[in-house]
Formats: structure tokens, sequence, C-alpha cells
């Protein structure tokens, strides 16, 4: 069990990529070493999960963390948002100390 969550809007947009491709399609949300803040969050559109994925779901949507990831990302939340700038999936995240502009970057 973990703590990390999707939001009903990342659910929608997950269900909705699925919907279009015709068969079921998940986000991974993974964090690399690397970034302007240290670390950075990779987002990726997948087909298949690997044994020791994390399955987060919410209302059919599913979302998939590596294990070395899980803990960095403890009690986020993946959500999904429609802003001005453009729309994308955006990691909330209570462990991240600093974030640079773009949201991609953190340091913990």
């Amino acid at each position: 069990m973990t703590d990390i969550s999707l939001s009903r809007a990342a659910a929608r947009q997950i269900n909705h990529l699925s919907d279009e491709a015709g068969h079921t399609i998940m986000l991974r949300v993974a964090v690399d070493g690397g970034g302007c803040s240290g670390f950075q969050y990779t987002l990726d559109l997948v087909e298949v999960s690997e044994p020791e994925d994390t399955l987060i779901e919410l209302d059919g949507a599913k979302a998939l963390v590596d294990e070395v990831s899980v803990p960095f990302l403890s009690g986020s939340i993946i959500d999904y948002v429609d802003e001005l700038a453009g729309s994308q999936f955006k990691i909330l995240n209570p462990n991240a100390k600093t974030s640079c502009g773009c949201g991609v970057s953190f340091s913990i």
C-alpha cells in the first residue's frame, strides 16, 4: 500500500488517453537524478507494468511508480492541470523543498 495518489483530473486524463488509444494506457512516474534542482520527474505513457512497480488506481485509471522512486514521492498527488501555458501531468510533492520554475525538477 502506498500513500501516493491520483487526482480525479489525472484519472480522467489517463482514461481519456486509454479511450483514444483503444486499450489501457498507464502513466509511469519516476524520479531520476538531474535537472536544475537535483532530481527530476520522468513521466511516460506505457502499456505494460514491471513486476516491481507500485500500482496507483482511481476510477479505472492506473499510474505506476518504480520501487526506487516510491520514497521520493511519498504523500504525493499525481495531478493533471489545464493552464494557459498548456496541459500537463503535475506532481504535487510534499517532500520537495524547492523546485524549478517548470515544476519538473526539485530538491529534497
